[in-house]
């Protein structure tokens, strides 16, 4: 299927101007609508979310991938971020593609970018935003496991206010302050109010987010007696964190993906 590809550019939660990039089908006139959100430290041009995001497009999906603030081509500082703007983020990106694209139906994130779609869905900020489906890639059940690896990594963090950790190859100044935003989240009892339907695709492999937590995502889902939400989990075997050890992992993650929204998030 024929596809476009343009850059945007939109006010984030924090008032930032934030990048993104549109990849949408050009024959479909109602597409299932999907905001794209990319790991701690990642950006919108992870190899992974390219193709991911550009094969969604092939699939006939409409999607929107961008920066959060202070990563990739987004403005601010990195370093004063947290959890907390990452969601108010993903509530600006949710509210730019709905002007953009139109009514967003569905989440798509990445590590803790899909701990942001859960929080989103669970706790329904936007009192005209229902998602129809939300779907995790190596996505973590709780904030504090990443408070407790970078305060590892660099003790300064707690005792002085700010360190400096290895990501990636690059280095990263972490404030106290980020910390503390991770420890103040209970994402589990956000997980629990998920209404829409989730797919939960995680590798046994994942060196970076164990797979118990993509367990613990689908029991927390499943935990509501009001409620039978269509909750999947795929297994990634074999797959690393950011996908960029093979590429039959990323079409295998793409078709799965198309498959899923295309019966559970078209708009209407």
């Amino acid at each position: 299927m024929a596809r476009s590809s343009y850059r945007v550019r939109f006010t984030g939660g924090s008032g930032f101007e934030l990048a993104g990039i549109v990849d949408r089908p050009d024959d479909v006139s109602a597409p299932p609508i999907v905001v794209f959100s990319h790991c701690f430290t990642c950006s919108k041009d992870l190899k992974a979310i390219v193709r991911i995001s550009r094969g969604l497009a092939d699939w006939g999906i409409a999607v929107l991938r961008f920066d959060m603030t202070g990563l990739g081509n987004s403005k601010g500082s990195f370093s004063k971020t947290s959890f907390t703007t990452n969601v108010a983020d993903l509530r600006a990106a949710i509210e730019f593609a709905a002007v953009e694209l139109g009514p967003v139906t569905a989440l798509l994130g990445h590590s803790f970018g899909g701990a942001a779609s859960l929080a989103i869905a669970g706790s329904n900020p936007l009192t005209e935003f229902n998602p129809r489906a939300v779907v995790t890639l190596a996505a973590p059940s709780e904030t504090q496991h990443l408070q407790l690896l970078l305060a590892k990594l660099d003790p300064r963090i707690e005792t002085t206010g700010v360190g400096t950790v290895s990501i990636g190859g690059i280095n990263w100044k972490i404030r106290r302050e980020m910390l503390e935003d991770f420890r103040g989240h209970d994402l589990p009892a956000l997980i629990s109010q998920v209404r829409a339907a989730t797919l939960v695709l995680h590798s046994p492999q994942d060196a970076m987010v164990g797979f118990d937590h993509a367990l613990r995502i689908m029991g927390l889902i499943q935990s509501s007696p009001q409620t039978s939400t269509p909750v999947s989990l795929v297994s990634l075997d074999g797959a690393d964190h950011l996908l960029c050890e093979k590429q039959s992992d990323i079409e295998y993650v793409t078709t799965t993906v198309a498959a899923f929204l295309n019966r559970y998030a078209l708009p209407g």
